[in-house]
């Protein structure tokens, strides 16, 4: 009997003690549980708020590089036929068709200081990142250029689409300023890149024939040695005429255009009157690098130009 009653109470431990396992687990899962809703519910409230869009703030910049480069990027960008930070579908990676133009009645007359562009696209049906649009309209983008200084130039840029029917004019959120202003700065960094570039190149250019003109003048000095001092003389100087003619060219008429850079949408630095003498320092296939008589340098195409009389 006393055996039988010992063999009884084994089962009842180890029920005993699977018990007291459930029970501390669910406690440990309710402690669990209870510490990540204090942990949810005591988090910060701002970290759970979606932040509110920002709508009619214009966007103004300030790019280290002089008015006129700033201004050919612009012209650049007004005409791509393009507006970026916006789209009418899904599937579009940004708004096309749009067309550059003298003016918009969905800005007020810009009567500040300043060079104006302006970008738009009719016809758009409510398109992103504008507020609360919902029907078929025009979107305008205008671009505002101001000189700062010698080196640095302010750009301004605003966004907005007007309704055709209801005539109301939404505001940005910003997204198409910025992508416009990118465009612009990737124009800048292009016309810095090339300017760099022409300095490079006219610099190697300059080495290139300092070299062959000393090579020339060593040859040409051994034939010396063998003349007599008076053909010597005659013959020096013919040289010096022939690398002059060589280098020198006259303007054509009815005269040109001084170019800051190697294309014909660049600025023009000065006019070129008829006859005009010039110094070749850089050559391209399509424009020549030039000097002037009063020492400044620029651009002028092939055409424009033709030898000494």
């Amino acid at each position: 009997m006393r055996t039988i009653g010992r063999r009884a109470k084994i089962p009842n431990i180890v029920s005993d003690a699977l018990n007291s396992r459930a029970r501390f687990s669910r406690v440990l899962a309710i402690s669990m549980l209870c510490v990540l809703w204090l942990a949810i519910t005591d988090a910060p409230l701002h970290g759970r708020e979606h932040k509110k869009e920002q709508y009619g703030q214009s966007f103004s910049t300030e790019i280290d590089a002089p008015l006129s480069e700033v201004l050919q990027a612009v012209q650049v960008v007004s005409d791509d036929g393009i507006i970026k930070g916006s789209f009418e579908y899904n599937k579009d990676k940004y708004i096309e068709k749009a067309n550059s133009v003298s003016s918009s009645s969905l800005f007020p007359e810009w009567k500040d200081p300043g060079t104006v562009f302006y970008k738009v696209r009719t016809k758009v049906l409510a398109p992103a990142n504008f507020k609360e649009t919902g029907d078929e309209g025009t979107l305008a983008v205008r671009y505002v250029v101001q000189s700062r200084d010698a080196n640095r130039t302010i750009l301004r840029i605003d966004a907005v689409f007007g309704e055709d029917f209801r005539r109301i004019v939404h505001e940005s959120n910003g997204s198409v300023e910025s992508a416009e202003y990118k465009d612009i700065q990737d124009q800048v960094d292009a016309l810095e890149l090339q300017k760099t570039q022409a300095k490079q190149g006219e610099k190697q250019r300059q080495e290139e024939l300092a070299k062959q003109a000393l090579e020339r003048k060593s040859e040409e000095d051994e034939a010396l040695a063998l003349a007599t001092a008076q053909t010597s003389v005659q013959g020096l100087e013919q040289h010096v005429e022939e690398l002059r003619r060589q280098a020198e060219r006259v303007i054509k008429a009815p005269g040109a255009q001084l170019k800051s850079a190697p294309f014909q949408t660049a600025s023009n630095l000065k006019s070129l009157d008829t006859g005009a003498e010039v110094v070749i320092v850089v050559a391209t296939p399509y424009w020549f690098g030039v000097e002037t008589e009063d020492g400044q340098h620029g651009w002028i195409r092939h055409d424009q130009l033709e030898p000494l009389p």
